[in-house]
């Protein structure tokens, strides 16, 4: 069974007699639920059409085993409402995917927000009315519902992609990716496995998966460096510490670059320091876990290349220092791109697995990947005979999930004509031709570099607000000028070209998506810089926006 064989439930949507309601929200992840909170305690009528059988967004998908975030518990959770920051009990330093799905329904009953959400209702189509001014948002079955607002909360990392190598059709095993792992499990005991990725998600998986498998066959394209999580039960004292001081807490998430209060900002370079105070420093942010507390060890690790090198080459010799073959330890050492630049990678035993007799790493840059075979898969003209193969092969991030839909704004323009060349909006919130339409965490805007539900929280604050000035003034629509679109792309672009992440291939960047346009999407200026951007447009009259007096 699939997550998306239940029967469609009924909904309440408090629709006007002429059939529209204010908002759709696509998509019932951490955004689409907060949107629905806010929107709701308006008074305002709203419904939320959601792909899956269950809320819960991301954790809902991703089940795979070993699956976890990244965030610390106590930071990575809604800060809206004091009582529920209280009461919940996190299990561990990093939340495990089936706590944080918990959470995620908990919040959908506690604050009644279930009878908004359509399940297995996935959209086909968005298509703007100029003369009503209204969104008619047709589903897969056909309905269509009309709204004043489309708010897509469908997330930055929802579209999973799947490499088009020719011969998966042929393949005699079972296959699955990661982000539609089947809610009964896989059972990978004793079989012959291949796990195709090593980013974040294959990180996660493999040591799990080598545990069961008779052998594991780990297909590597590129390197990552990985970060260990230093994961480990929540202990009473540590939570009672922190939720004593939470407001503390969230007002300094709120000054920092990432949107996480536990990194105080650093002061020094990595060059200003003798290079064993400098060793030492790194080996205490390595035996402390966590990739943010890592990349803010100095405070030009993600701007000097001479400093990024030493954190990389520390990093390449614990390493060295763990893989027992000197072969295999070579090849997990990343060299084509600098430290951070893509997503920094936590896991727990990753690069211990490599020392297994049931684990093979195969450089699949050194011999591709020719094609899937009735038996495995065939590499370098050598076929690996398989009874599983597992895709860790990642996401059409940030663009993808709003490219599956057909979305068309004023003279019928489709965003993804619009998006040819790469995304462009206006805060990462709007976009010009798009009339009362607003995304959540989209590009141009902090989202995949900061705490995401902190940047969640302040989107969704951010378009409520906005929707009750224009009930307040009177305004029918709001639509971003293009003047101010071009210049905060050209922002964008211009802070990413001061910092080394534009040196990697990364998913940031869309190269992990043959054909995709590659425009460095997220905005790295920091969270107090966006923030300060946001609050001046909305407290100058959402300068940069044309506004629409209603007749």
């Amino acid at each position: 069974m699939t997550r998306e064989d239940q029967q469609a439930e009924p909904v309440k949507t408090n629709g006007r007699a002429s059939g529209v309601i204010d908002a759709i929200v696509v998509g019932a992840g951490f955004a689409g639920l907060y949107t629905l909170k806010r929107l709701s305690a308006l008074g305002l009528s709203v419904r939320c059409l959601e792909a899956g059988s269950g809320v819960g967004g991301t954790w809902f998908w991703n089940q795979y085993p070993g699956a976890q975030c990244d965030v610390e518990s106590l930071e990575y959770s809604y800060s809206f409402s004091k009582e529920l920051q209280q009461e919940w009990v996190w299990s561990h330093r990093y939340a495990p995917q089936a706590e944080l799905l918990k959470y995620a329904n908990h919040v959908a009953d506690r604050f009644e927000l279930r009878q908004y959400i359509s399940l297995n209702t996935r959209v086909a189509c968005a298509m703007y009315d100029a003369p009503g001014n209204v969104w008619a948002i047709t589903t897969s079955t056909g309905e269509t519902v009309r709204a004043r607002f489309c708010i897509m909360a469908s997330g930055n990392l929802s579209a999973p992609r799947v490499p088009e190598i020719p011969g998966l059709e042929r393949f005699e095993g079972t296959w699955h990716h990661s982000s539609r792992w089947p809610t009964e499990g896989v059972d990978v005991a004793d079989k012959r496995v291949a796990i195709i990725g090593t980013g974040s998600t294959g990180i996660q998986m493999i040591p799990i998966i080598a545990q069961r498998a008779a052998h594991l066959h780990v297909l590597q394209r590129s390197p990552n460096f990985c970060v260990p999580a230093q994961n480990g039960p929540m202990d009473a004292e540590t939570d009672r510490r922190y939720k004593a001081v939470y407001p503390e807490k969230r007002r300094a998430a709120q000054q920092s670059v990432f949107g996480l209060a536990n990194f105080a900002m650093p002061t020094q370079s990595a060059l200003d320091v003798a290079p064993q105070e400098r060793e030492s420093r790194y080996e205490a942010m390595w035996q402390h876990g966590s990739n943010q507390a890592f990349l803010t060890g100095f405070n030009d690790l993600i701007t000097n290349q001479a400093s990024n090198d030493t954190a990389a080459e520390f990093v390449r010799g614990k390493i060295r220092s763990i893989v027992k073959d000197p072969k295999t330890a070579a090849l997990l050492c990343p060299t084509d791109h600098p430290i951070g630049t893509k997503r920094l990678c936590v896991g727990t035993a990753y690069f211990e697995t490599y020392n297994q007799p049931n684990v093979t790493l195969v450089d699949v840059r050194a011999a591709p990947i020719q094609e899937f075979t009735a038996k495995g898969i065939k590499t370098g003209g050598v076929e690996i005979e398989l009874d599983l193969i597992l895709f860790a092969t990642g996401f059409d991030a940030m663009t993808g999930a709003l490219n599956e839909i057909d979305i068309r704004g004023r003279n019928d323009l489709a965003l993804k004509h619009k998006w040819a060349a790469g995304p462009t909006t206006y805060l990462g919130l709007a976009i010009t031709g798009f009339p009362n339409f607003f995304i959540i965490t989209g590009p141009g805007s902090p989202s995949v570099k900061s705490n995401m539900i902190f940047s969640i929280e302040q989107h969704v604050d951010w378009i409520t607000d906005c929707i009750e000035f224009m009930q307040a003034k009177g305004i029918a629509a709001i639509e971003a000028e293009q003047g101010a679109e071009t210049q905060w792309v050209a922002h964008v672009n211009e802070v990413a070209s001061r910092t080394l992440y534009p040196l990697a291939d990364s998913w940031y960047t869309g190269a992990n998506v043959p054909g995709k346009t590659r425009v460095f999407m997220p905005y790295v200026g920091g969270i107090p810089a966006y923030r300060k951007v946001c609050d001046e447009v909305a407290a100058n009259s959402y300068r940069g926006f044309v506004l629409t007096q209603e007749n």
